[in-house]
């Protein structure tokens, strides 16, 4: 039953006004912020309604009026309409409340709510936004002028100017967490969504889309990263090819030729350590960093990733086929360039093409 009331209870806050093209957010945030007052004014009524005299029993009477009044019409007129209602009698209730409270119950900091609510009430208009800005100030050192040094038409007790401010704080920072929250909430997930969408689009520049593995491009990123002046770690270097893939291709169509690329990319994954980079080079060669490697330890390794991708069956046209790659190999000695590292690595992979195919060339 509960539930069913609470739940009631926020269809109708949630509901839209009678005007078109109003933003929903905005009226909601008023909506909470005018009940949010309406139960501040029924705690303070509790709290000294018994020292207050007629005077103050109809400030109290009037306040409460005032704000239910602005959340009946919040149903019925222009949002902008409201929020500009809201503003002029809560500026009327500051003042009212200083002048027969007194300074120090704290009143003068709901003008922090009205600063908060103007600069999020509306997109753009920044000019008027800030003119806005400089009115409340301007407000706000009137008021302390006006009412900092008077004396107050009651007096409060300290213990009850002391619980007045305490109530007040809550009641502002509620009124700034409620504001802040509605419309940053959007904000906050749509530039979550940019930071993953941003994320995808860079996954998508660094990898290979038929592979899965890193691009050329990523491969490149990667060297220059590793290879610096400052890297003292082995590191080897291997451009393969697969031994006359076009035939694959021609023999069998590309669809098959994808497959294949993409089991030897599975393959690279599951046969090379993780700390070893493979990369897509182009068409059918890829790039290999083995970082932290030894020429000798990066052939050792390239020789298991060789048999594994020779045990390779592939099926099509109801036939049975395997494939072979060749390897060129190289160990960055610290001194030459990225450049010449790989073109080292290519003519080696070009003198095992000479030379037989199916081999590694160190």
């Amino acid at each position: 039953m509960n539930s069913s009331l609470l739940q009631k209870a926020i269809r109708y806050i949630n509901k839209d006004t009678s005007e078109p093209n109003e933003s929903p957010k905005l009226i909601v945030v008023v909506r909470i912020l005018v009940l949010s007052m309406l139960f501040y004014i029924i705690i303070n009524s509790i709290i000294y309604i018994s020292i207050l005299n007629n005077i103050g029993i109809a400030i109290l009477l009037v306040s409460f009026l005032m704000f239910l009044g602005i959340f009946i019409i919040s149903y019925r007129i222009h949002t902008t309409s409201v929020v500009y209602t809201l503003a002029l009698c809560m500026a009327a209730w500051i003042v009212v409340n200083l002048i027969y409270f007194g300074w120090n119950v704290g009143v003068q900091h709901f003008i922090l709510v009205l600063l908060i609510l103007g600069f999020f009430s509306g997109y753009s208009q920044y000019a008027f936004k800030a003119f806005c800005a400089a009115v409340l100030c301007c407000f706000r050192i009137y008021l302390f002028f006006l009412c900092g040094s008077r004396e107050p038409v009651t007096s409060l007790p300290p213990t009850m100017n002391n619980i007045l401010q305490i109530i007040n704080t809550i009641m502002i920072f509620w009124c700034i967490s409620v504001i802040s929250y509605v419309f940053s909430k959007d904000s906050q997930a749509l530039e979550g969504k940019l930071i993953d969408y941003n994320n995808q689009l860079q996954d998508q520049a660094n990898t290979d889309a038929l592979t899965g593995l890193y691009n050329r491009r990523k491969a490149m990123q990667y060297l220059e990263q590793l290879l610096t002046p400052s890297n003292t770690n082995f590191t080897s270097i291997c451009i393969c090819d697969i031994d006359f893939f076009k035939k694959v291709n021609d023999n069998y169509g590309h669809d098959v030729g994808d497959t294949v690329l993409q089991n030897l990319a599975d393959i690279f994954s599951t046969t090379l350590d993780k700390n070893i980079l493979a990369a897509r080079w182009g068409g059918e060669e890829f790039l290999l960093v083995f970082a932290g490697y030894n020429g000798d330890e990066a052939y050792n390794r390239l020789e298991t990733l060789r048999n594994s991708i020779k045990a390779l069956q592939f099926k099509a046209k109801e036939k049975t086929f395997s494939i072979t790659m060749t390897f060129g190999l190289a160990e960055y000695d610290f001194a030459s360039d990225i450049d010449a590292v790989i073109k080292e690595a290519d003519e080696k992979l070009y003198m095992g093409k000479e030379n037989g195919r199916d081999q590694i060339v160190f």
